[in-house]
């Protein structure tokens, strides 16, 4: 009965769309126009994407800390490891440099050699001024020489902030407005006025800027994720055309299949527009993926016009076939590939959830246009040339089936050891795999801001922040003895650890307090001892309430204190080590009675929530699983049937997986979402071979060997022109500078590989080889759906 209402259905829908042509064509123009208006909403992101969700604890005290200090990536800085820096022009360029950043309204306040203070006390006022370090302009390579020496060593407040004495290594902080920091603000900035004033410097000194700081690196990134957009949508274009071209060897039907992709690239864009989206990393791979989707819907469409037209030259009865024959098989396959996108929804990560919303709507988005315009546009034109179905047949195609018979006929045994071995080596690799949680692993190896990451790292310790909150849990609690001095304590333990820069918190400020007392001699840059505290501490009190020194270090009433240190770039198990170790001497140091102390920032926050994000992940791949299991039950309406066709897909992501672990690639946001993506698409193929399977033992009295060869012979040709297509599809996401998109797409497209593999050996094997236990019609019952008519049976090559 569904059966018979599915063929009506298909029936009528080819009927309605070839009544109704011009209607159709105005209404696709009219959405497309619509969208593309809604193109003027799309941005692109301008924060760091936050994987937890919003109510986890670690994220609940990010928000805390930000609360009392506000955003701690707001820092730029600017460094010249050259000798020639310090020759009066060159030195005298330098401030005009931090002069000249320092008018601009995105930035706060600029540290540098031009405005930096020296705390000195004041014996007449009791307390703390601070007066500049450059009284006058120096004229001479002495006076340069001079305050360069004084600066490196009387002046250890300043050290690793603004020098490394070890290297001469001079560096600027720019710290932008918090308040423009994760907008399109900081992005015109950067790119224009920052990296107008260092090139400009650069022309005129001859020296190298070393330019970096979270907001300098997000705003770069964030560029070369837009330049890419551009750079994968004319690449998917340009190889998936040109395969296109090669299998059908029609301009025409080039063109036609090109621009039903290029509407869908628009759709997408309009889409991301319409939900107000903004474009991350993820979500700028979906028009590239739609065309690389797109295509393969197309050819199964044009290939069944084009044999129908061979086989009966009748166009009309050709077009409603193409519809309503086709139709159904490419919505089933469009709806698994959509159902592996949608499963992200579930994540719990604002950046999946989008990405599966996005993909998921627009992959049948692409499906609607492709069984809508290709009928259509070939209604209006001639009959296609005989040259143009010569690919029907194709000697070389007929030689690649005919291998793949003869090897699931002879070589079963084989098969099976070949595929046991390879479950075997990839469970070996899976055990190798680690799992990332840096947020710089993926940028572009190659490009400049990059090196200047490396280059910050080696010279100041790290560029990724790591802040301790310490609440004293009462006001004006932090400058108390006590706590300063457990303050400096875990400060000890952080510079004890290789890979964290030396810590600043108001501890620094303080002793720099201690050593003004005692008129700037660097062995006082100390804590104060018990007998000097009082004194000191009174000084530093009036000075600060003068002069807003605490500000940075302390919130507004005293009560909670913020320690930042900066982390190198360093492996997920050694990251979870270090912050092992800050949180074991956290707990010992500041009892829990009456201290709330806790490790918060931007390289925690991205290591938790990769955690998060795997743990969510592997949840959305059982449920694709599960859902494309139901799927298949509901068509095959056999248990047995579920677990052979789920086994060829399994399969070749467990090989991926091995093959990650053993050539070293991690697990991480983007190389996470191949499983899924891949299973979603490669599972198409076994419903078409199943489908095919299933009527062939019905035409054939449930002769299990007839049937299976012939529905290897009958779909292995479209299996194989899809999986190629999808091959080079995604290989281009390898043309990209960031990593994980590389990952992507090299994983993506080996896994459709082994998956057209096994669906094409494996999968076939196993038919055979249960032939007793799945070819009959207790086990093997009438699918709810058929996916390929009766009168499909014997069309030769059928592109299904």
């Amino acid at each position: 009965m569904v059966t018979k209402l599915t063929q009506g259905f298909w029936a009528t829908t080819a009927r309605t769309i070839l009544r109704n042509r011009i209607l159709i064509l105005i209404g696709i123009t009219a959405i497309t126009v619509f969208l593309a208006l809604q193109w003027k909403n799309m941005r692109f992101s301008s924060s760091e994407a936050n994987l937890l969700p919003d109510d986890h604890p670690i994220n609940i005290e990010y928000q805390s800390f930000l609360k009392s200090f506000g955003e701690e990536g707001n820092a730029i800085v600017l460094a010249i490891q050259d000798t020639a820096l310090f020759l009066p022009e060159q030195f005298n360029r330098w401030n005009k440099l931090s002069k000249q950043l320092g008018a601009f309204p995105e930035v706060d306040v600029v540290l540098s050699t031009d405005n930096l203070k020296e705390l000195v006390k004041d014996n007449d006022k009791q307390e703390f001024t601070l007066e500049p370090f450059i009284k006058s302009t120096p004229k001479t390579k002495k006076e340069i020489d001079s305050l360069v020496n004084h600066l490196f060593k009387d002046l250890p407040f300043y050290d690793n902030l603004l020098y490394n004495k070890e290297s001469g290594t001079i560096r600027t902080v720019m710290y932008l407005d918090k308040d423009i920091v994760n907008t399109s603000v900081r992005k015109d900035f950067v790119l224009k006025d920052l990296t107008s004033l260092v090139n400009s410097f650069e022309e005129e000194t001859g020296m190298d800027v070393r330019v970096s700081g979270m907001p300098y690196i997000r705003t770069m990134n964030s560029q070369n994720i837009i330049d890419e957009i551009g750079k994968f949508i004319l690449a998917a274009l340009g190889v998936t055309s040109l395969i296109f071209f090669f299998f059908f060897r029609s301009f025409r039907a080039t063109f036609i299949s090109m621009c039903v992709v290029i509407i869908g690239v628009m759709w997408a864009f309009g889409i991301l527009g319409l939900l107000e989206y903004e474009i991350t990393v993820l979500t700028a791979l979906i028009p590239p993926l739609i065309i690389v989707i797109g295509i393969p819907n197309c050819i199964f469409l044009i290939n069944k016009y084009q044999q129908e037209v061979k086989k009966h030259g009748n166009q009309a009865l050709s077009l409603q076939r193409v519809i309503s024959k086709i139709g159904n098989a490419t919505l089933m396959t469009n709806v698994t590939t959509a159902s592996g996108f949608a499963t992200f929804i579930i994540t719990d990560s604002k950046l999946l959830t989008e990405f599966g919303i996005v993909a998921s709507i627009n992959i049948i988005g692409i499906f609607i246009l492709s069984l809508l315009i290709i009928p259509i546009v070939y209604s209006f034109m001639s009959l296609p040339k005989t040259k143009h179905l010569k690919h029907l047949n194709k000697r070389w195609i007929d030689a690649f089936v005919s291998w793949m018979e003869k090897i699931v006929r002879e070589r079963r045994i084989t098969i099976y050891v070949t595929s046991l071995i390879l479950l075997i080596l990839s469970i070996i690799g899976i055990y190798q795999i680690d799992v990332s949680g840096s947020p710089i692993e993926d940028m572009p190896k190659k490009a400049d801001f990059f090196k200047d990451i490396r280059f910050f790292e080696k010279e100041f310790d790290g560029i990724m922040p790591v802040e301790i909150v310490v609440d004293t849990k009462r006001e004006k609690g932090v400058l108390k003895p006590a706590t300063l001095r457990r303050m400096n304590d875990l400060g000890e333990v952080i510079e004890e650890i290789p890979e964290l820069s030396k810590p600043i918190s108001v501890v620094n400020l303080v002793k720099y307090s201690k050593q003004a007392f005692y008129n700037g001699i660097p062995k006082y840059y100390q804590l104060p001892t018990t007998q000097e505290n009082n004194f000191i501490m009174d000084v530093a009190r009036k000075s600060s309430e003068n002069s807003n020194l605490l500000e940075s270090f302390v919130d507004s009433i005293g009560q909670t204190a913020r320690i930042t240190t900066y982390m190198k770039d360093v492996k997920t198990d050694r990251m979870e080590e270090i912050e092992k170790r800050l949180q074991e001497s956290i707990d010992k140091i500041f009892p829990s009675e009456r201290y709330n102390a806790f490790i918060t920032g931007k390289a925690l926050l991205f290591l938790k929530g990769t955690k998060y994000l795997v743990k969510n992940l592997v949840l959305s791949l059982a449920l694709a699983i599960g859902l494309i299991a139901l799927f298949m039950a509901y068509l095959f309406r056999s248990f047995r049937m579920i677990i052979i066709s789920l086994i060829p897909n399994l399969l070749p992501l467990v090989i991926t997986a091995g093959v990650m672990g053993f050539v070293g690639v991690p697990i991480k946001p983007s190389t996470i979402l191949v499983f899924s993506i891949a299973f979603g698409i490669s599972v198409d193929d076994t419903i078409h071979f199943l489908a095919k399977y299933r009527q062939e033992l019905t035409e054939n009295k449930w002769r299990v060997k007839v049937s299976v060869y012939n529905a290897l012979r009958e779909t292995g040709v479209s299996m194989f022109y899809t999986s190629i297509v999808l091959f080079f599809g995604f290989s281009v996401f390898t043309i990209s500078n960031f990593g994980g998109t590389v990952a992507l797409g090299s994983l993506v497209s080996a896994t459709l590989l082994f998956a057209m593999l096994a669906n094409l050996i494996l999968l076939p094997s196993l038919l055979l080889s249960l032939e007793k236990s799945i070819a009959n019609k207790q086990v093997l019952k009438k699918p709810q759906i058929d996916i390929l008519p009766k009168d499909e049976l014997n069309n030769g090559q059928n592109i299904n």
